[in-house]
């Protein structure tokens, strides 16, 4: 059966989506004059986008598939609140052809290309085949109907090593290995199918000749639905963890004028091809001699459309509504000019170090940097210079269920420098207390040589200049935790206070321990600080802090004087525990006892889980034994797999641990037991 498209005017969009994206979406709509429906699942009534709709519907449980990717419940909430159009926002059901026919089937708008063009981009096998039939310079490879292993190496053997794994749908990174020898394929294959399954419900894969080194271009396209295409430049998003981006910004300093109209070009060109219509993104590699090839199209908004935004001041979000009414594109390529420079950071929850581990949990603070979003967003803007989009309060909590990324941190500038610095200077105010987050990673890779100067950005420049970062959590600076010791006994704005608390704590950072007496003295206090016994060698690092000034009602913003220098922080206290925000940074700070008790399980063979999830597979039985480093389970948290191998060899004496359930972070798995 065809399916039509609706292209018309519409009065109401429902945003099948949530969090920072349904914030955006609904910002454009209402300055077009919109109504604007939210839909939301059990763990997200309370969520800033269901506040900010005129109206929201409830569609399901927690779990994506059972809320967020319920086609029928989506479409159930359109009719009953009224709405004529649907926007899907990223992620979810935004690039799947047969969310956007039942949109159309149902006689709604779908805010975004056909079903149809959808489905020929949306497997990477399809549109590469596509592509090179429009002559666009594709990647070698090998992306045939046989799926077996063996084609695969037969291929791989073929063109050569090392070879990129990649899963045919979807993308966000999610089931792609790369591969160095003929001896890790198999395994890659395997990984690689598991992940694509679960992320993206197919397991078919497909191989290219990896491009090592290369730069991640995109170009920006906008199509009406009367043939007229144009292109808004490139953005480069380079800098990436696990094949997923963490840094964008715009324009690219690899791109020449000449490569960005052959590339803007190709990307117009192919998207006239499938008759493309809306807001979409053409994805290539660059290598060093200014080669490019062609790697996929997002057919939807992208998360880093606002650096373009910037650049052009164009909102692309009102032109993804007017140009689903059926509007004419009224822009020229000759009008598109690029202005000044834009760069993006993906905050995430994520435990850098544990290799992005995502985090769950309770935020206990939370406070964008002072930056100046929008009250609103015409058609043609201005040119932004900081600009935060999230979705997060104080007291919210990050839940397993949805990806990682909290908030968008967007800047503007004259130049790139500028911008830099700027996004330096905004992540560095972006307070997250509760959860960790990769703040601190994102500061050190902007202020890296490599990024400053702009010139030896790659896909691998996470892993080939920020090892530092992956290999060990941040030290803390002891006026930090100078700072802490004060928060943790100052629980009035007095000094008398002071004299009647506990005159030595000891603080942990981590695996950092640290033993801090305080002593009163009048109207200031002697902070002496010594290091534990690993880190001993050192004098006591003595620090004399005095007026101390609290900005609220709960302590929680104070000002004091330190050795000469005053400073401001900002300290939550969670019973024994302290998150502390100084001089840029967050810090989680345990007493002594909270920290051996949170650490005991830890030792030994005891298996605990590192996140709050979902237990995907259990491949050891009880009784069984096991090798050290030997797969014992599978986590699933924030749409990514989590394996959990042995710390020691020995037998499994204890399994609480079964496939299905919920784990929660900290939670007792298994425990192995060392054989004698």
């Amino acid at each position: 059966m065809s399916v039509t498209k609706q292209i018309r005017p519409f009065h109401s969009v429902l945003i099948a989506n949530r969090g920072e994206i349904a914030l955006r979406i609904i910002q454009s709509a209402r300055l077009l004059g919109f109504r604007t429906v939210a839909i939301y699942s059990d763990a997200d009534r309370d969520s800033p986008h269901v506040q900010a709709a005129d109206a929201a519907v409830c569609v399901g449980a927690a779990l994506p598939r059972e809320s967020y990717l319920n086609i029928e419940a989506i479409l159930a909430a359109a009719q009953q609140a009224g709405a004529d159009a649907v926007h899907p926002g990223y992620g979810f059901l935004a690039e799947n052809e047969d969310f956007a026919n039942a949109v159309d089937q149902a006689g709604l708008v779908f805010i975004g290309p056909t079903g149809a063009a959808i489905k020929a981009m949306g497997n990477k096998a399809h549109a590469k085949q596509l592509m090179m039939q429009a002559n666009m310079p594709c990647i070698p490879g090998y992306q045939g109907a046989d799926q077996a292993d063996a084609a695969f190496v037969a291929a791989a053997q073929q063109m050569g090593y090392p070879v990129m794994v990649k899963a045919a749908a979807g993308g966000g990174g999610r089931g792609m290995r790369l591969v160095q020898t003929a001896a890790d394929l198999p395994s890659a294959l395997a990984s690689a199918r598991s992940e694509a399954l679960q992320a993206f419900g197919s397991a078919e894969l497909i191989l290219e000749k990896a491009i090592l080194a290369p730069r991640h271009i995109e170009i920006q396209l906008l199509a009406d639905s009367h043939g007229h295409c144009i292109h808004l430049g490139e953005r480069d998003c380079s800098i990436q963890r696990r094949h997923q981006k963490v840094i964008e910004e715009a324009p690219s300093t690899a791109v020449t004028p000449e490569i960005r109209q052959r590339m803007g070009d190709a990307a117009v060109k192919a998207a006239q091809a499938i008759g493309y219509i809306g807001a979409g993104t053409m994805e290539f590699l660059l290598d060093a001699h200014g080669d490019f090839f062609f790697m996929e199209m997002n057919t939807r908004l992208q998360v880093e459309h606002a650096v373009t935004e910037a650049i052009t001041g164009l909102d692309l979000v009102a032109w993804q509504l007017r140009i689903a009414a059926g509007e004419a594109l009224d822009l020229q390529q000759s009008d598109i000019g690029i202005h000044g420079h834009a760069i993006e950071a993906r905050l995430t929850a994520e435990d850098v170090a544990a290799g992005f581990l995502p985090q769950t949990g309770k935020v206990l603070y939370w406070q964008a940097p002072n930056a100046a979003t929008p009250a609103s967003l015409a058609t043609h803007l201005q040119p932004l210079e900081v600009r935060v989009e999230q979705a997060l309060r104080s007291g919210c909590t990050i839940s397993p269920y949805y990806d990682s990324m909290i908030a968008k941190v967007v800047v503007h500038g004259s130049n790139r420098e500028e911008a830099r610095r700027k996004l330096v200077a905004a992540l560095q105010n972006c307070v997250l207390l509760g959860v960790p987050s990769n703040q601190h990673f994102l500061v050190e890779c902007l202020r890296s040589p490599q990024f400053t100067q702009g010139k030896d950005i790659h896909t691998g420049f996470v892993q080939q200049y920020m090892g530092h970062c992956l290999a060990a959590p941040p030290v803390a600076c002891a006026r930090s935790l100078a700072f802490a010791a004060l928060a943790l006994l100052a629980r009035a704005p007095s000094s008398s206070h002071l004299q009647h608390s506990p005159s030595v704590l000891e603080l942990a950072v981590g695996q950092q321990r640290w033993r801090a007496e305080v002593q009163a003295m009048g109207d200031a206090w002697k902070i002496s600080l010594n290091a534990s016994e690993a880190q001993a060698g050192a004098d006591a690092l003595v620090f004399l802090l005095r007026d101390l000034r609290w900005f609220d009602a709960e302590h929680q913003h104070f000002q004091v004087e330190c050795n000469g220098l005053v400073e401001k922080a900002i300290a939550v206290r969670d019973g024994l525990q302290l998150e502390l925000f100084h001089a840029g940074q967050a810090w989680h700070i345990e007493q002594a006892d909270a920290h051996k008790s949170s650490h005991a399980v830890q030792s030994g063979g005891a298996v605990t889980a590192p996140l709050t999830g979902r237990v995907a597979a259990v491949v050891v039985e009880l009784g069984q034994t096991v090798s050290q480093g030997q797969p014992l389970a599978v986590l699933e948290a924030m749409k990514m797999e989590h394996s959990l191998t042995a710390p020691i060899a020995g037998r499994v004496v204890e399994l609480h641990a079964s496939p299905n359930t919920q784990a929660t972070k900290g939670s007792l798995l298994l425990r192995i037991e060392e054989l004698a």
